[in-house]
């Protein structure tokens, strides 16, 4: 039994097909079929059941790949020990970020984390929460921008901030002679939400103190942009709830109001695998992020975390 048996069967469970694995693992498909049915001969038994379309592994099959991949983080740990990884932030790394983060955080740190490290490439993808959660569990993509808690033994959370929740009105609402909102103030049948996989779709619904589906009246709209919500609202269609970045640089900000305190807030944070050993990459990102924000985001005890899960 070798290290390298264990990558190919953990890129086997990983994609569940032949080919695709090999080509992960940088090996011939016979290269790799012939290794995996060598172990399997090796311990005496079938890790996976190739009957199944897609592939499957067997029950045993589960326990020994979950054991597999344990072995293979420690590994990395100790390599990343030996050759001071903890300490390098040279080279490619994969980044995921929710897709209500993205397209306002991402302008206001990555052109400073980029000058900064010229030698440093981060290739960000944007993934429903979700999915960033079995990402990182499988030590696919490296960092995670997500909102916690999470929740999950596996997975380390490093807080950064807190952004509020905004209440964005239509023109003439009743609402907007108040001064502050109250989540009591805001009726549910008139709220636009995202689609479901949103987690800022979860928070929304607690805030409104409704965990259902929301109907609306003549239409059922299912959106995964916070920006097409904000112009539906604009159009008198309802009201919705945003987070603060999205109107940071927004001109007219008169139909925007804060809620009473204490304020709702999702908390942002970098999440990782806890094998994950650039510490120092953690820390560079964490940096730049908090020195391009508002900084009455920083993380303090006046506000109401509002959990997503």
């Amino acid at each position: 039994m070798t290290l390298q048996q264990m990558e190919y069967i953990v890129a086997l469970d990983t994609y569940r097909h032949y080919v695709t694995a090999s080509e992960k693992c940088f090996v011939t498909q016979p290269t790799l079929s012939m290794q995996v049915h060598k172990l399997e001969e090796e311990i005496g038994t079938l890790l996976f059941d190739r009957t199944q379309k897609p592939l499957k592994p067997t029950q045993i099959g589960v326990q020994f790949i979950e054991k597999a991949r344990e072995i293979l983080r420690e590994v990395k740990q100790l390599e990343a020990i030996v050759s001071e990884e903890r300490h390098s932030i040279e080279g490619v790394f994969h980044i995921g970020i929710i897709p209500t983060l993205a397209p306002y955080l991402l302008p206001l740190f990555l052109p400073s984390f980029v000058k900064q490290n010229p030698k440093t490439k981060l290739v960000i993808e944007e993934l429903e929460s979700l999915e960033m959660i079995r990402r990182i569990k499988e030590e696919t993509i490296d960092l995670g921008i997500i909102v916690t808690p999470l929740q999950e033994k596996s997975i380390r959370e490093i807080p950064m901030f807190n952004e509020p929740f905004l209440v964005y009105l239509p023109e003439n609402h009743t609402l907007l002679e108040k001064k502050t909102i109250k989540p009591d103030d805001l009726k549910v049948e008139n709220a636009l939400v995202l689609e479901e996989g949103h987690c800022f779709r979860n928070q929304s619904l607690k805030i409104c103190k409704q965990t259902a589906s929301i109907e609306t009246t003549g239409y059922e709209y299912l959106s995964g942009s916070i920006e097409t919500l904000k112009r539906m609202v604009d159009k008198g269609l309802g009201y919705t709830l945003v987070p603060e970045l999205s109107v940071l640089n927004q001109e007219n900000k008169q139909n925007i109001k804060r809620f009473e305190e204490k304020q709702p807030v999702r908390e942002v944070s970098l999440a990782c695998h806890k094998s994950f050993a650039k510490e120092r990459l953690i820390e560079k990102i964490r940096d730049v992020i908090l020195k391009n924000i508002p900084e009455k985001f920083t993380i303090n005890e006046d506000y109401i975390r509002v959990r997503w899960r």
